[in-house]
């Protein structure tokens, strides 16, 4: 079965099969067995989905059927049927099982069509008048252009549904076609069948094999509308094929540059779809179809790409490839010159075709003889050819080698990907190879061969085709050595053998043949240099005009191979050539081009287009005419009218407001993430940066040379107020001022940078941040700068400045480079550690806005994003009819640069387009619509605004000569015109400033309310409102920010050449803009309610008129295909066809322009008014325009042709909306219809200022056609191509072998993707930073701040700057509690004064005489009970208001202190100084601690108590441990009589829980560095995290049992444990013969709260006088310390303590130098007199008033020094609040108030997890007067407390005695007690003790013990039944479980 050939392969067994294997990859529908093939897919790692079924061995035998249209001049071969198998049906229209395939039969019923199948209709000659129904793959189906469909066939048959049908003339005796010739496809598939609405199947269009008669690559006004096919079949096969080849920068270009003939001559041109055609190119909707729908996409073959032109062609019968090449003469004339096929051994025999004059002169080169470039190489050929070395020698070249261009960029790539297994290597996996040099070349080949005609190879994806390819062949070896997930394909055989060198020739030419001489090849027998000479003759002949690239290959069997290509393709050739050249190389050709005038003949050119002769001639004609009148209504309306109507006091323009400055919460966000990576710096042990020794923010933002740039960032710095908030500069500020904190980075910048340096060495307590803002800028290395110093100062200043060794060493200098393209600074040799990147956050994370701001970001990647949804007209748009032109001088002006001729045609199309907007109409013809459109809403705009606001255009022009030139010539096309004040243009050049005429300057002044005289606009930003064109220059845009009234972003002339990331998206990035969120982004010319207008309309009113074609629905299902709603006349075609026939006349190759204007109006519009026949080369776009300007009237109905159904609704939508007054139609404008005059009268309310539209949408943006393919192609991952490229001109990548990047990666994976993948350049500042992955790499305070362009990144570095600032200010300021003392009128009236005021000590004697002062003065216990004592008699209203429990935290006021240098600190706290003391000890390892165990009895308790204590190393000497077993002895004590002033006697114990960050237990600077003894008492929970975060700190591990208990039992430890210890030392020191009574009895205890200490000074008068004066200054614990342990007499004093601070104290407080009265906080206690006085351990609160009052009441000295304070900070975790109340039972935190602390025994009261004594204490606080209601107020009669002190609420006072034997007590005799507490009292309270005391009648008793049973024998054993009356009702517990031991109380009536 099939074609049988002439000549069958009669070669090696391995060739037929690769060969067939090659044959069949081209049908199949699996991806792997054939890796050759497989190895183009760059995406290709999805696995298919639905293998078909069937079998396809068979393809090896069989050879694809005929060639269609092709061989149509050509007899048909006779043809004899097989006959049918036996007993099977032969009827015609039943296939032979029988079943009816008519379409009549069968149009109803339902058809199973698999998915990536069709149904298409079949002839059968037997039945003319019936179409049968097949299914066939569409991949065997041409596209409409009749190209693209995959040789052979692949069909079901639906009527019996058998399936896998391989051959098309196995399928036709199936279905009974009874052929009398040979089957093809292409004769009989006739049709393609349609379901209408009625879901009957009905004969749809032809299916269009006609293209394949044209084998030239054509280019299609129209394409046909991929929705044809039902978008249903996405969910087959075709949708595992997302991904086109990566090489393509756009799989759906069909153009192409050759044409063979006049567009009219091409039927396929004028698409015979009717209104199925549908304007394609840029409607993304259109692409997502196009990739997952068009014919032949869904398996890209290699030898038949979607660009390319036709299906694959066959082998010419009768070859073979022993055979010389055949000629040319089977095929007609549209066939081209075919690639050749030569064999090895064979010379290059000539072919048929025209032979040039140079012919003769170039004989065969032998090798090694250099090779002659030809003199007329260049006019010839119209381009410099690109040669690629390849593998081996290249020859070398001599004569005219200016017209050539040589590159090793291939050779790189070859290179690199011979390194690929290296990668390997480390795993030993030695058998893996790399891709083999034949495969290479293979590869190379394949790849050119499906790149379309205006596309250009690219080596980022050659490389990947080489990785991908050697992946697959090694899949099985790698799996062994990499853990990676497995791959989603099967490994590839590996038996199939390597290319070889002998047969690498002829697979390359069968590569090859499919693509229609684009890529022709070479073989040479012994060198390249008879190649190429072969090569240079065929260009002089002419032979390869249609070739765009020559592969030369020298494939000798005995050596290496050797190659090279040539890219010979007029455009491929122009750009590559250009993007070799360097910015700098490329400036000077164009600045030699036009120096030298070469650029006049594009002038002159220019001057022969205008039929009406030079266009400077009609200017001046017009200009002559118009003078008198000159437009003076223009005038009138657009320029005097805002100035009447303001001075009238008519409403004016209320689009226009500037926002005020104001930081937005993303900014604040960055600000605070900058600021948390600044403190992560300074918390890291590594103590690079000290944040603590800083007191206040100085900085210098480094920018680039832009004048611009320097202005508006001075301008941000000044609105900014940051210099005020840093304290830098006063209230008055000058720009001078200013000036200080921005360097330009230019030639002066050194002398202004020295000075920062120095200013920063001066003050070490300032930290500098060096801000390098648009930090991608000049990354030159200052090593680079040295060789080229003298032609740019500027070059490599950065790494001189902030690289200097003074930079990187200054401890106080933090360095913030800040960009939005990181890049380059993101290698692996990078200066910046990961972890000191901030990117700016993504504004939805989940789903979910993470910031609520008014205004969205609209950036690069939303762009894309609308563009490619198609919900609204697309934002990204290329101009075809602009690139058709510039593609055709290109041609005719080889030598010329393409910039130089990309400028002249921009600026011809805009001064055409101004003089057509004039009233020249004719001029239009020789503008592009684009440019009409730009220039007629730019002129307009001003007109729409009683103000004359305009919008602002935009004109990207890198080349500063060529944007001057430009400049010049619009300006006088202007003044010529009479728009000087319609609009302004405006030369935005780096290096200097904006210059404005004077009128703007007056309306800008205007409208700003600029009352300066002086002021002119100095940053594009204060060009708000004003209608321009802004030409800026400048190879890099350098930051500078643009206005909202930016409509129009005009970057068709940048460098395209230059396929780098950074280039590329950071002039995109000048698009970027905020969008006003409150409305809705409008969709593009109809809004959100117009849309659903037309939408309500095309689906009910309009159902009868609706054809029922797939293209109307297609209308009404995509959105994007709203049509342009002013009706462009069609002869504002691409070019006109004037233009167009002379300006491309005598280039028969070059793109045809379109049909003229007769046969364009004959065409059929099928898709209404607004389509253009656009690009020559290109499919059609929808272009919207979206300028700024509403003229409804302009679009009246009647304007409107209405040539079918579905123009009627749009039309209708139009209607619609203009009865609508709520919403606007144009929501940017569209472009007035050239046809309506210019004086076309306004629809008032529709006018609207362009200010209004400005910040509702970002511009539209025009982009150069291979930027625009770059950057809307995307991956599978959905990432646009142009951020897979190399991130920027000094980097390089690492290897070709890295993984793609992903869209799904965050800015942290990229970053890390090119830190792993990216080596800098030699060139770039950071090559020289190599450290072999050492972290010591890494600056340590250098910071990288990314985030879009445009998007608020300078506001929220001086954010940084400011929130910095307030944080140091913070960090030395710290919340002291600042309270007065209280009840200081209660104060004992005692005749004894200490009135030795000048003491610095007390006087013992003295001291003894002073009465004690019961009453509590620490303001913490203003809600404590008073303690009252014989003296005093209170009134009520002496004592303060009750406050609500809650309010006691809240309400305690706070002054902020500013620390000393004698403060403790937290654990935030870092310096140089208490380095060692934090555990940073160089002798000792860090955290090196041991734990001991430390036991003692105590009587009290009844049991022995273990307490644990850790020693860090560093801290050992303080102890005594026993020589042999290193068991812990005690603690070291020194002598009472040791006067050193080195050390601090005292040990000092701070108690703590819930602090271990917050704690202030760094004491080093606080003790002056002084030698100290610390110990932190922790309890044992709590250790680890202690443990943590002080590791050089001694702690004390309370026993378990005391995890939950109160300070009171930590007192009590402390000091059982040194009295313990004190005994232990004196037992020691005995026996050194030291006394007992001289070893140090005292000992600290602080609070952990501690924070400075502060000393009076006094100065008296006189002697002895009252007068005095007095100040108050810190001074360090050391000080305060050593003065108290060298008072005299000490051990005689039981607690020292000192005043606590407050700004509030009066003279009378600090008069006596000491007070005997309660002590606080911070206390010095001696425990050898205490010795019997012991801490309550079960108390939580007024533990130390409790103690206190013991230790007076035995008889022990207090003594406060009163000129000594210390200061308290307020923590706000921790402490006493770390004590939570909470239910036992429900897990609800549900609030517990005081008065369900206690309940009745055996009760169900809901039991609590707290302590019972805990409950205790707060209950009696808050309720204390449901036991003593006597009491309450009555301060006279308090309630007797025996042997406690507890809290009973500020309203109750209390009276306390002690019941131990000759205790002093105060004398009750005279006093009546409101009751009676009595708290689990000892033996020592006796019956007779109580009946010494009064009581009033009624008063109450409270009885607490810790059970029921005690309880019952206190009651007997005080005999309290005999004065107190109890009731079984009055006892109460509190409310814990039995397990938590409640405490029980009784309560009872005195009689």
């Amino acid at each position: 079965m099939g074609n049988s050939y002439a000549g069958q392969l009669k070669t090696t067994r391995f060739e037929e099969v690769l060969h067939n294997s090659i044959e069949a990859s081209l049908r199949s529908n699996n991806l792997v067995p054939r890796p050759i093939f497989s190895q183009l897919y760059l995406e290709a790692e999805q696995q298919l989905e639905g293998r078909r079924s069937g079998s396809r061995a068979d393809n090896e035998e069989e050879e694809e059927e005929g060639e269609g249209g092709l061989e149509s001049n050509s007899p048909a071969n006779p043809y004899q049927m097989h006959p049918p198998p036996e007993g099977c049906c032969t009827t015609d229209g039943f296939c032979q099982a029988g079943k009816d395939l008519r379409l009549v039969s069968i149009s109803s019923e339902h058809i199973d069509v698999p998915a990536g199948f069709l149904l298409v209709g079949a002839k059968s000659p037997s039945l003319p008048d019936h179409l049968l129904v097949c299914a066939v793959d569409k991949r065997f189906l041409p596209d409409d252009n009749g190209h693209n469909a995959l040789l052979g066939f692949s069909g079901n048959c639906v009527g019996c549904g058998k399936k896998g049908f391989c051959y098309f003339t196995e399928f036709s005796n199936h279905i009974n076609l009874k052929l009398t010739t040979q089957p093809k496809k292409q004769k009989h598939l006739k049709y393609y069948l349609v379901r209408n609405a009625h879901g009957t199947l009905t004969k749809g269009p032809l299916i269009c094999w006609k293209g394949s008669e044209f084998r030239s690559r054509q280019a299609s006004a129209s394409t046909c509308s991929s929705s044809l096919f039902q978008p249903v079949e996405n969910s087959g096969p075709l949708a595992t094929f997302p991904s086109e080849p990566v090489p393509e920068a756009n799989p759906s270009m069909v153009m192409g540059s050759q044409q063979a003939g006049p567009a009219s001559d091409h039927p396929s041109l004028t698409a015979a779809l009717g209104s199925a055609v549908f304007n394609g190119k840029d409607s993304p909707k259109h692409q997502q179809l196009v990739k997952s729908n068009l014919v032949a996409l869904p398996r890209p073959s290699a030898l038949g790409i979607l660009p390319n032109s036709g299906p694959p062609k066959k082998r010419h019968k009768g070859w073979s490839p022993e055979s010389p090449s055949a000629t040319d003469g089977g095929y007609p004339q549209g066939g081209g010159n075919r690639a050749k096929y030569e064999t090895a051994g064979m010379s290059c025999v000539p072919q048929v075709g025209l032979v040039g004059p140079a012919s003769a002169a170039f004989p065969v080169v032998a090798s090694g003889e250099p090779v002659s470039v030809p003199d007329n190489l260049l006019k010839i050929c119209k381009a410099k050819p690109v040669i690629f070395k390849g593998h081996g020698n290249f020859p070398y070249l001599c004569g005219n080698l200016n017209d050539v261009v040589v590159s090793p960029l291939l050779y790189t790539c070859y290179q690199n990907s011979q390194s690929i297994s290296r990668a390997y290597e480390q795993y030993g996996a030695s058998t893996i190879q790399p891709i083999s040099e034949e495969m290479q070349l293979l590869l190379t080949v394949y790849y050119l061969v499906q790149l379309a005609a205006d596309q250009v190879p690219l080596m980022e994806d050659l490389e990947q085709i080489f990785m991908r390819s050697w992946r697959e062949s090694h899949l099985t070896e790698i799996r062994q050595y990499q853990q990676a997930p497995p791959q989603p394909f099967p490994p590839a055989p590996s038996t199939v053998a390597p290319v070889t060198s002998a047969q690498l020739p002829w697979l390359a030419g069968l590569a090859a043949s499919s693509c229609n001489d684009s890529v022709h090849i070479i073989e040479c027998t012994y060198s390249l240099a008879e190649g190429l000479s072969e090569m240079f003759r065929l260009l002089i002949e002419g032979k390869l005009t249609k070739t765009n690239y020559v592969v030369i290959i020298c494939a000798c069997r005995n050596s290496a191979i050797e190659s090279c290509i040539a890219v010979t393709g007029k455009y491929q050739a122009r750009i590559l050539s250009e993007s070799l050249l360097t910015p700098a190389e490329y400036q000077k050709e164009v600045n030699y081009e036009l120096v030298t005038g070469k650029v006049d003949s594009l002038g002159a050119f220019f001057s022969t287009l205008c039929p009406e002769g030079d266009i400077d001639i009609l200017l001046d004609k017009f200009y002559q005419e118009n003078q008198g009148h000159i437009s003076s209504s223009l005038a009138a309306s657009s320029v005097t009218k805002p100035a009447s109507l303001d001075v009238s006091g008519l409403p004016a323009c209320t689009s226009y407001n500037l926002e005020p400055h104001r930081i937005r919460p993303f900014q604040l966000a960055v600000a605070q993430k900058l600021l948390s990576h600044v403190c992560s710096i300074a918390d890291s042990s590594t103590q690079n940066l000290d944040l603590g020794s800083f007191e206040k923010v100085d900085f210098l933002i480094c920018i680039p040379p832009s004048e611009v740039t320097y202005q508006q960032t001075l301008f941000h710095v000044w609105h900014s107020g940051v210099l005020l908030e840093l304290g830098l500069e006063k209230e008055r500020m000058t720009k001078q001022k200013v000036e200080q904190y921005v360097l330009k980075l230019d030639a002066e910048a050194q002398t202004k940078f020295k000075a920062f340096l120095q200013n920063s060495f001066q003050n070490p307590h300032t930290l500098f941040v060096l801000i390098h803002d648009h930090a991608h800028w000049d990354l030159v290395s200052s090593a680079v700068h040295n060789l080229y110093s003298q032609s740019d100062t500027s070059m490599g200043l950065v790494d001189r400045l902030l690289n200097c060794r003074e930079v990187k060493e200054a401890p106080n200098i933090v360095t913030l480079h800040v960009t939005s393209f990181p890049y380059a600074l993101q290698t692996q040799h990078t200066l910046i550690s990961p972890y000191n990147e901030i990117h700016w956050p993504a504004s939805y994370n989940n789903g979910v806005d993470l910031y609520h701001e008014n205004k969205k970001y609209f950036g690069l990647s939303e762009f894309i994003e609308s563009t490619l949804s198609g919900h609204s007209l697309p934002l990204l748009r290329y101009d075809s009819s602009f690139e058709a032109m510039v593609t055709a001088l290109g041609k005719r002006f080889p030598r010329l640069h393409s910039a130089v001729i990309r400028t002249f045609v921009l600026v011809q199309h805009y001064a055409a387009a101004m003089m057509a907007v004039s009233g020249l109409s004719q001029m239009k013809n020789y503008t592009s619509v684009e440019t009409l459109e730009i220039t007629q809403n730019l002129i307009n705009s001003s007109k729409q605004c009683p103000c004359g606001h305009g919008l602002m255009v935009l004109l990207r022009v890198p080349c500063s000569p060529l944007a001057a030139v430009a400049y010049e010539r619009l300006s006088h096309v202007r003044e010529r015109l009479a728009l000087e004040e319609h609009f302004e243009i405006i030369l935005g050049n780096p290096s200097s400033g904006i210059t404005v005429g004077k009128h703007f300057v007056k309306q800008l002044k205007m409208w700003q309310k600029i009352d300066d005289a002086e002021w002119r606009p100095q940053t594009y930003l204060e060009l708000e409102g004003l209608p321009c064109i802004l030409i800026f220059s400048g190879m890099d845009p350098h930051g500078e920010s643009l206005p909202r009234s930016l409509r129009y972003c005009d970057l068709r002339l940048i460098n395209s050449s230059c396929l780098v990331r950074t280039a590329l998206e950071q002039e995109l990035g000048l698009a970027a803009y905020f969008v006003s969120n409150e409305v809705p982004l409008e969709k593009g010319t109809v809004n959100e309610a117009l849309e659903s207008d037309a939408e309500k309309l095309s689906s009910t009113d309009n159902e009868d008129e609706e054809l029922v074609t797939e293209g109307s629905t297609s209308e009404k299902r995509s959105p994007m295909k709203r049509e342009r709603s002013c009706s462009h006349d069609s002869a504002s075609s691409s070019l006109s066809s004037k233009a167009s026939s002379s300006a491309l006349c005598g280039e028969s190759s070059a793109q045809p322009v379109g049909p003229s204007q007769g046969e364009q109006a004959r065409s059929p519009q099928p898709c209404g008014p607004s389509e253009e026949v656009t690009a020559p080369g290109d499919r059609q776009r929808l272009r919207v325009s979206q300028g700024s300007q509403s003229v409804i009237s302009r679009h009246s109905p009647g304007l409107v042709p209405q040539p079918d159904s579905c123009l009627k609704t749009s039309q209708r939508s139009i209607q619609v909306s203009v009865t609508s007054s709520s919403s606007q139609l144009f929501s940017s404008g569209s472009s007035s219809s050239p046809t309506v005059p210019t004086s076309g009268t306004f629809v008032p309310q529709a006018s609207q200022c362009s200010m209004t539209k400005a910040c509702r949408q970002p511009p539209i943006v025009f982009l150069p056609k291979l930027v625009y393919d770059m950057v809307m192609s995307t991956d599978s991952s959905g990432l646009p191509k142009a951020a897979s490229l190399l991130p920027s001109h000094s980097v390089m990548w690492a290897s070709s072998f890295r993984p793609l990047l992903s869209k799904m990666m965050t800015s942290t994976e990229q970053s890390l993707y090119y830190r792993q993948w990216t080596v800098p350049r030699p060139s770039h500042m950071d090559y020289s930073n190599r450290s072999e992955g050492r972290m010591d790499r890494f600056h340590p305070r250098r910071l990288l701040l990314g985030g879009p362009p445009q998007i608020g990144k300078t506001g929220a570095y001086l954010q940084f700057l400011s929130i910095l600032s307030r944080m140091l200010i913070r960090l030395t300021e710290v919340d002291v509690y600042d309270e007065e003392e209280i009840n200081i009128n209660l104060r004992e009236e005692s005749d004894w004064h200490y009135l030795q005021l000048s003491d610095p000590w007390p006087d013992l004697e003295l001291f003894k005489k002073m009465p004690f002062d019961y009453i509590i003065h620490d303001p913490k216990y203003e809600d404590a009970s008073l303690i009252c004592s014989h003296h005093q008699s209170i009134k009520s209203e002496d004592r303060g208001m009750v406050r609500k429990p809650e309010d006691l935290y809240v309400r305690r006021q706070t002054a902020r202190m500013r620390l000393s240098k004698f403060a403790a600190y937290n654990t935030y706290h870092h310096c140089e100084q208490c380095h060692q003391y934090m555990g940073f000890h160089p002798r000792y390892q860090l955290y090196e601690s041991t734990l001991h165990a430390f036991a003692f009895s105590y009587s009290m308790l009844g049991e022995e108590i273990q307490l644990h204590f850790i020693i860090p190393k560093s801290k050992e000497h303080h102890f005594v441990f026993s020589q042999p077993g290193g068991q812990l002895e005690s603690m070291r004590l020194p002598l009472v009589t040791d006067k050193s002033h080195e050390y601090v006697k005292s040990p000092t114990f701070t108690p703590t829980t819930g602090r271990h960050e917050h704690g202030l237990f760094n004491l080093y600077h606080a003790m002056d560095g002084a030698s100290h003894l610390h110990v932190l008492v922790v309890k044992e929970y709590e250790m680890a995290i202690y443990k943590k975060y002080w590791p050089n700190h001694i702690m004390l591990v309370l026993p378990s049992i005391f995890n939950s208990a109160g300070v009171g039992a930590a007192h009590f430890l402390i000091k059982e444990l040194s009295y313990h210890n004190l005994e232990l030392e004196r037992n020691r020191q005995e026996e050194l013969g030291i006394k007992p009574q001289d070893i140090w009895p005292f000992i600290v205890i602080s609070d952990d709260s501690c924070v400075m200490w502060n000393m009076v000074d006094v100065d008296y008068a006189g002697e002895r006088s009252r007068e005095f004066s007095w100040s108050e200054r810190n001074v360090s614990l050391k000080h305060i310390m050593q003065h108290i342990e060298a008072s005299p007499n000490i051990t005689h004093y039981a607690l020292i303590g000192m005043r606590k601070w407050s700004s509030k104290t009066r003279t009378s407080e600090v008069r006596e130098p000491f007070s005997r009265c309660h002590v606080h906080d911070f206390i010095i206690l001696n425990v050898d007199l205490t010795q019997n006085v012991q801490y309550n351990q079960n108390r939580f609160t007024c533990d130390d008033v409790d103690f206190n009052l013991r230790v007076h009441s035995a008889g022990l000295l207090l003594c406060r020094f009163n000129r000594f304070s210390m200061m308290k900070k307020q923590i706000a975790v921790g402490g006493h609040r770390s004590f939570h109340i909470t239910s036992k039972v429900s897990d609800n935190p549900v609030a517990i108030v005081p008065a369900q602390y206690i309940c009745a025994p055996d009760s169900k009261h809901t039991f609590l997890a707290a302590p019972a004594q805990l409950l205790l204490e707060k209950f009696l606080q808050y309720h204390s007067h449901h036991f003593f209601p006597l009491s309450l107020k009555n301060y006279n009669h308090p309630v007797l407390s025996v042997d406690c002190y507890l809290n009973l609420g500020s309203q109750i006072s209390v009276c306390y005695v002690s019941s131990r034997p000759h205790s002093l007590n105060i004398s009750s005799s005279d006093l009546m007690f409101s009751g009676l507490l009595l708290y689990l009292c000892d033996s020592f309270v006796g019956a007779s003790f109580l009946k010494k005391f009064h009581f009033l009648k009624g008063a109450t008793l409270c009885v607490i013990c810790q059970d029921r049973n005690s309880l019952r024998q206190t009651v007997v054993r005080l005999e309290l039944e005999d004065e107190w009356q109890f009731r079984l009702r009055d006892e109460f517990q509190t409310a814990n479980a039995k397990e938590d031991r409640p405490l029980f109380f009784l309560t009872g009536r005195h009689i």
